[in-house]
């Protein structure tokens, strides 16, 4: 279960979401492609990861900073970038370019905190744009509860793609996080959990001033939290994509 669009076109180039996507796909492309060497790979998550051990003791906070623009395969930096690709247009069409750069670096650094409060003395690197993704989710989710998000369902054999209300599929997403980080150890390796929901709730509160001067629940009030010329009030309903039977 993943989204594949959402039904809420944006008004401008995003010019900084695409310049975003471009930057991780060539950092990874030169890193994978350049460092061959699996040990030489992982000294340079060390250098260049956010290791939360490091941060503590106040060293390597560039990492911070860097760490958002590194992955660790295909799959990785695929699922982050499309997650970008859907949102990310749209939360810079609300905030503008300039702020909405501003914005992902802040939503990243809220990320990173919450991955080194989780596990100060971690020595293990947390590399990924995740963090700074899982803000721009929520700032999403506070504009656009309702807009209408493609989600792809996979059962057996069968792609069922249905169109659900945005604050369903965030709004797990971020359950999922914060579900899993509480049951998974603080100094285990894997996902980033914690940084994610630091990153989703960043992204909130980021947002937070610009729905505030829309009016909050007023600017909801006006398509019932969904993007202009949408209607909110349609139940779940089939998709227009095409469904698709995986072949044996």
């Amino acid at each position: 279960m993943f989204p594949i669009r959402d039904h809420n076109p944006s008004g401008r180039t995003p010019y900084v979401t695409h310049a975003l996507v471009a930057a991780n796909i060539a950092v990874f492309l030169s890193c994978w492609l350049g460092i061959r060497d699996d040990a030489a790979l992982g000294w340079f998550f060390w250098q260049w990861g956010l290791v939360p051990g490091k941060v503590t003791q106040g060293r390597d906070l560039i990492g911070i900073l860097t760490s958002m623009f590194l992955h660790a395969g295909w799959l990785h930096l695929a699922g982050n970038m499309l997650f970008l690709w859907i949102f990310g247009d749209n939360v810079e069409d609300e905030l503008g370019h300039v702020r909405f750069f501003g914005f992902y670096f802040a939503g990243g650094a809220m990320a990173a905190a919450g991955q080194v409060l989780s596990g100060p003395h971690s020595p293990i690197p947390m590399i990924g744009a995740s963090g700074a993704i899982a803000a721009v989710l929520g700032g999403y989710l506070l504009m656009f509860p309702k807009a209408r998000v493609d989600v792809l369902f996979i059962f057996v054999i069968f792609f069922r793609i249905f169109p659900i209300p945005a604050w369903i599929v965030l709004g797990l997403w971020f359950g999922l996080q914060v579900f899993s980080g509480l049951n998974t150890p603080s100094n285990g390796g894997g996902v980033a959990y914690w940084a994610h929901a630091g990153g989703f709730v960043g992204g909130v509160l980021l947002v937070l001033p610009l729905w505030l001067s829309r009016g909050g629940t007023r600017f909801w009030a006006e398509n019932n939290g969904a993007p202009a010329g949408q209607s909110a009030d349609d139940p779940l309903e089939k998709s227009q994509i095409p469904n698709v039977a995986r072949r044996r």
